[in-house]
């Protein structure tokens, strides 16, 4: 048997098509900086991070990785990866800085630029339309708790669609609702930084509003007949022992980080049992589940970690408590390195809820980086970490589960939000004194992996089973 590497031998990599999608993906506020060059107006984000105490060290996103302007470099490095596509995201305050109405011609022809150079390279462009940074004036409008956003959403995806829709094939709507709603209004760990539950539902049925709107708003505005698809942050979630409390725990924990989402999307309206939990109604008028639940083309997975919960009836919703696991190798950000969780995850998707298609569009892990004395980066551990997840991925292909794309978070290191510059995710290293990018070893890995891949002979291969 002829290995690439001690997890992925070439008869597992062989699982997955010849039309597997192979990329990366990055987050416009995280790698772009200039954030008050050629009209953008000032997002959430700006906010937040310009609040003393919100991020550490101070940081903001002011420079970030420079990619504003140091943006035909970056494409340059996609193509030494040898990736098939790029998932970047359009920043919402650079193309219409007062959120609705007037549009900056500087900033849709920012994206207008980058698509035509993606494209002349032979890399497809998969664009996300919304990736956390509100135009601070609808914050100041009320922000996502308020239905006039989601429709501010529809009005900016229409704008995109039209001047992009002609050439961009894939689309992601908004990138982890819950993250924009739990954490940005219910914890205050993200922007706008709230902590009210209320809130937080509203903002998350409106969040999910916005994505129906804008599958409307692509289907009726791009040229090109768009693949939509919605992405969501999920982890497998599982009880810290077998006590019936703990086992009650991990069912509110599924519920509240997977299920609270996912249901919605696919038909079956909001989890009676943490409407209970709640005890708060989503703002729904008629007619909002069936915008919501649209027909898409995939369903986008963030995945990071597993979830080991306990019972904590003294903290916040859902009263339940993540444990460290013992013994488990960690990241950088504290978090287990379980592969296996995300095949679990995979497949209990695909079980549940039998989405089209399945794109794992965000993976990807931080560790404490050593630049050598060569300037060579050698991560052997992030390395291993991708190997490892496309090998789960080839896993659950395996066992019939339509997995069909795998993006690496993130391209560059970059502004990690509320970390700030502290944790690093790229395949490439930034020096942010100077702003040069130097591939690391995951990064060779990885084009070696795609390659490897490329060069089987697939042409017998059987579609999921």
């Amino acid at each position: 048997m002829s290995n690439l590497g001690d997890d992925l031998p070439a008869e597992l990599l062989r699982e997955l098509p010849a039309g597997f999608l192979w990329g990366v993906s990055t987050a416009a506020y995280q790698i772009e900086g200039s954030i008050a060059a050629d009209g953008r107006s000032a997002s959430i984000w700006d906010t937040f991070a310009g609040t003393p105490g919100r991020i550490r060290g101070g940081d903001t996103a002011a420079v970030a990785s420079d990619h504003y302007r140091r943006w035909p470099q970056d494409l340059r490095l996609l193509q030494e990866l040898g990736v098939d596509a790029y998932r970047f995201s359009v920043a919402w305050p650079r193309v219409m800085p007062d959120g609705v109405g007037r549009v900056n011609p500087a900033g849709i022809d920012f994206y207008d630029r980058l698509v035509d150079e993606l494209l002349a390279q032979g890399t497809t462009p998969v664009v996300t339309l919304y990736h956390w940074d509100l135009p601070q004036v609808l914050q100041d409008r009320g922000g996502w708790p308020e239905r006039a956003t989601a429709e501010a959403f529809a009005e900016y995806v229409a704008v995109v669609a039209a001047r992009l829709g002609d050439r961009v094939p894939r689309w992601i709507t908004v990138s982890e609702p819950m993250c924009v709603s739990w954490l940005g209004h219910l914890t205050g760990d993200m922007a706008p930084g709230e902590r009210d539950l209320v809130r937080a539902v509203r903002a998350g049925h409106h969040t999910l509003l916005g994505h129906g709107l804008a599958v409307q708003a692509l289907r009726s505005g791009a040229a090109l007949p768009p693949s939509i698809g919605l992405h969501h942050f999920l982890s497998p979630i599982e009880p810290g022992s077998d006590r019936d409390e703990d086992v009650a725990a991990a069912r509110r924990a599924d519920g509240h980080l997977n299920r609270w989402w996912l249901d919605p999307m696919f038909g079956r309206g909001y989890p009676e049992d943490m409407l209970r939990l709640y005890g708060v109604e989503p703002p729904a008028l008629p007619g909002d589940a069936d915008i919501i639940a649209a027909p898409v083309d995939f369903l986008g997975v963030a995945y990071y970690y597993r979830q080991l919960v306990v019972a904590d009836p003294a903290g916040e919703v859902p009263h339940a408590r993540q444990l460290p696991v013992p013994g488990a190798e960690q990241t950088a950000m504290g978090w287990e390195v379980c592969p296996d969780g995300l095949e679990r995850l995979l497949t209990r998707v695909w079980q549940d809820y039998r989405p089209a298609s399945i794109l794992v569009a965000e993976n990807g892990s931080a560790f404490p980086d050593e630049v050598g004395p060569d300037g060579a980066v050698e991560d052997h551990r992030r390395a291993a970490f991708v190997q490892r997840h496309v090998a789960a991925c080839a896993r659950a292909r395996a066992a019939g589960v339509p997995v069909d794309g795998y993006f690496a978070w993130s391209l560059l290191d970059n502004f990690e939000w509320g970390e700030g510059y502290s944790k690093r995710f790229g395949l490439v290293h930034v020096d942010y004194d100077t702003q040069r990018r130097t591939v690391k070893r995951s990064g060779r890995h990885y084009a070696a992996l795609i390659a490897a891949h490329r060069a089987l002979d697939l042409s017998a291969a059987s579609p999921p089973r």
